[in-house]
């Protein structure tokens, strides 16, 4: 009987003992899952910073785009990016740079370009078939009171031009003083026309003439031009305007003598038009 306690008291310490390493292993569990936590907590903490490197290329990659002007020179990825402005700043720069001065060569090349023009312009107006030249003239005042067909007189107008150079000219009509104020020229023509241009021939201060008229047949004044004379040097103002609806063959010019020092003369007038 006492062999028997002692056999089931063996086995009784046994169990205990398996129940007391099953505890202890369950006790365990939870520490070492807790123990493995941080550890997995801590990989997972780690992966952003692995992946970093990689996304630090792109960022750098992008931003020559908008911030050309911070890149360094030491970045050879970016340096081509770095040297646009400075191209651009160069173009600028020439493109802004003033011209070099025309040679001699160029100027007198120039000139001959612009005396050619004029000479053709000079010719049509001449050959101009419904152009005429007055025939007869009339002024307010004439330099030395000259009358007839003497130098200055108001007679010096009518006919083709004749003066080839912009200066005071006894070839030309000039009033009896220099700057006077408002002074006037009128001329006659051999044919009446419907008329729809006047061109004025101005040799010496040249920029004076303020209106232009022509008259009816009844004699009454109808101002075809008024205003301010961009007439420079040896040149003509041309007044054109709508066919008149009546005849004429007779035109009035006025001019403030005030408004360009000096002497104005006039050369020659033509008066344009037709009889239809």
């Amino acid at each position: 009987m006492k062999t028997v306690c002692i056999a089931l008291t063996t086995i009784a310490a046994s169990f205990l003992a398996l129940a007391i390493s099953g505890c202890s292993k369950a006790d365990s569990a939870p520490a070492a899952t807790a123990a493995a936590a941080p550890a997995a907590s801590s990989a997972s903490a780690a992966a952003p910073a692995s992946s970093a490197p990689a996304a630090v290329p792109a960022t750098a990659a992008a931003a020559p785009a908008t911030v050309v002007a911070d890149v360094s020179a030491a970045s050879p990825a970016v340096a081509p990016v770095a040297s646009a402005p400075a191209a651009t700043a160069a173009l600028l720069a020439a493109t802004a740079a003033p011209a070099a001065p025309p040679t001699a060569a160029e100027r007198e090349a120039e000139r001959k370009k612009a005396q050619i023009e004029w000479a053709l312009k000079q010719d049509e107006i001449k050959s101009d078939p419904n152009g005429q030249w007055a025939t007869d003239a009339k002024a307010s005042s004439t330099f030395n009171d000259a009358k007839g067909n003497t130098s200055y007189s108001a007679s010096q107008a009518t006919g083709e031009p004749n003066v080839q150079t912009y200066s005071t000219t006894p070839q030309a009509w000039s009033s009896k003083t220099p700057d006077s104020g408002i002074e006037w020229l009128e001329l006659t023509f051999a044919k009446p026309v419907r008329a729809n241009a006047v061109r004025v021939r101005e040799s010496s201060g040249s920029g004076a003439l303020i209106k232009i008229e022509v008259f009816d047949e009844k004699g009454a004044s109808h101002t075809v031009w008024s205003g301010a004379d961009s007439t420079k040097e040896l040149n003509y103002l041309i007044a054109e305007f709508p066919k008149t609806a009546f005849m004429t063959n007779r035109v009035k010019l006025t001019l403030a003598t005030n408004v360009v020092g000096g002497w104005n003369q006039i050369d020659a007038v033509q008066l344009v038009g037709s009889i239809q």
